[in-house]
């Protein structure tokens, strides 16, 4: 089965093209800069090439039809015809309280996206819009929708309620909803996968450390607790958001500087995290070379990133009632080896220990890091959204 998986941005179009029967990637790519100039497609060709189709794309229905061409053209295609084509699986940012698993799209889940849009303005209009296109360009094919939501909708009330008049949960469904759900399901699955261990009695905490990092507690293979709250503002310090924050220093703010609710949004989100910290940038890769160079804003920063990481290391751990792994994935959780160190120094007290010779260098490879009598598994997996994705439409449609 043929199986294409869409992430559909506000202003781009990630997919991966999957045959589910040998799990094997057939193409992959993705459309950036949408109804701007300069909009292109990057993909790798089945050889292993890299090619970039500049093209006017003023929106996602023009990008999606392109897409498509492309995986039929001589030049860069792998299909002879779109009827090759099984099914599409769209990864959707929000699915509030309604979906704590994947499903098959039709009118009554469109509805509910919809209903989320209050939720996840960014996110879900352009989920919802790469739904219709495919709709438009290949009628009648089966679409799935797989929500970054849906594995922590497994939290219990108290690990979700907010401590606010329980009337704005009822009215308005303010809670924790957590994100990054698909990722922290694959990699907590994987790592069971390659150390041979039931994922149902395992006790895990699985960090996807990147621009917008999250934590999430498993126990028993079910998430119990999130860093990400009701938006991707809440947990840890990440690029441009400032992540947890005393709510009081935000009407404070908003006195002294004059600044309305927009502009706090976008103070919280654009202008804060290891950016605001520093002064350098969002981009891990820059701060890190700042800090080499000694700048002391980039290494406060840098430290506050990692003091976070190890914080919610220790606080889910607690919650968890000990704990059997810890599995770092995400783009600097794959590839910063010093993040990895800094968060389980002096951590031996929980059963923490890592191999420094395993973990220097270690760059996107599956991998444990710690040594053998370490009480505790650290395991480095990248993470396969793409894939998840993919296999949770294969298992809806083989229903």
């Amino acid at each position: 089965m043929k199986i294409l998986v869409l992430n559909c941005g506000s202003s781009s179009i990630k997919y991966q093209l999957f045959d589910m029967t040998s799990k094997e990637v057939l193409a992959q790519g993705g459309i950036e800069k949408i109804g701007l100039k300069g909009s292109f497609l990057k993909l790798t060709t089945p050889d292993g090439k890299k090619v970039i189709l500049e093209k006017d794309i003023p929106e996602h229905q023009t990008g999606v039809e392109f897409i498509l061409k492309v995986l039929t053209s001589p030049e860069n295609g792998c299909l002879k015809s779109l009827k090759e084509l099984d099914a599409v699986g769209h990864r959707v940012v929000h699915g509030g309280e309604k979906f704590n698993a994947s499903v098959k799209i039709d009118e009554a889940v469109i509805k509910q996206i919809e209903d989320c849009f209050e939720l996840a303005p960014l996110h879900n209009p352009s989920n919802l819009v790469g739904i219709r296109a495919i709709e438009k360009a290949l009628p009648g094919i089966p679409q799935v929708a797989v929500f970054d939501t849906a594995f922590h909708q497994s939290m219990p009330p108290m690990a979700y309620i907010y401590g606010l008049p329980y009337s704005y949960y009822e009215k308005y469904g303010i809670r924790r909803y957590g994100f990054h759900g698909t990722s922290h399901r694959y990699v907590s699955k994987r790592a069971c996968e390659i150390l041979g261990l039931k994922y149902e009695d395992q006790r895990i905490i699985t960090a996807h450390i990147g621009n917008g990092p999250s934590i999430t507690a498993i126990k028993d293979g079910h998430s119990i607790d999130t860093s990400m709250g009701m938006t991707p503002v809440d947990g840890l310090l990440m690029g441009t958001r400032s992540g947890e924050i005393d709510a009081g220093v935000l009407t404070l703010i908003s006195e002294k500087e004059h600044l309305g609710a927009q502009k706090i949004s976008a103070l919280l989100n654009k202008k804060s995290g290891v950016l605001g910290v520093s002064g350098v940038s969002s981009d891990m890769r820059e701060l890190s070379a700042a800090v080499v160079e000694g700048n002391k804003r980039a290494i406060l920063a840098m430290d506050m990133f990692n003091y976070r990481i190890k914080k919610y290391v220790g606080s889910y751990a607690a919650v968890l009632g000990g704990l059997d792994l810890l599995v770092f994935t995400g783009g600097v959780g794959e590839n910063q080896d010093t993040t990895r160190s800094a968060v389980c120094k002096n951590m031996e007290f929980m059963g923490i220990k890592i191999d420094e010779s395993k973990n220097a260098g270690l760059h996107g490879k599956e991998m444990v890091i710690s040594t053998p009598d370490s009480k505790v598994t650290v395991i480095v997996v990248p993470t396969n959204e793409e894939l998840m994705i993919a296999t949770d439409t294969l298992e809806i449609l083989s229903k």
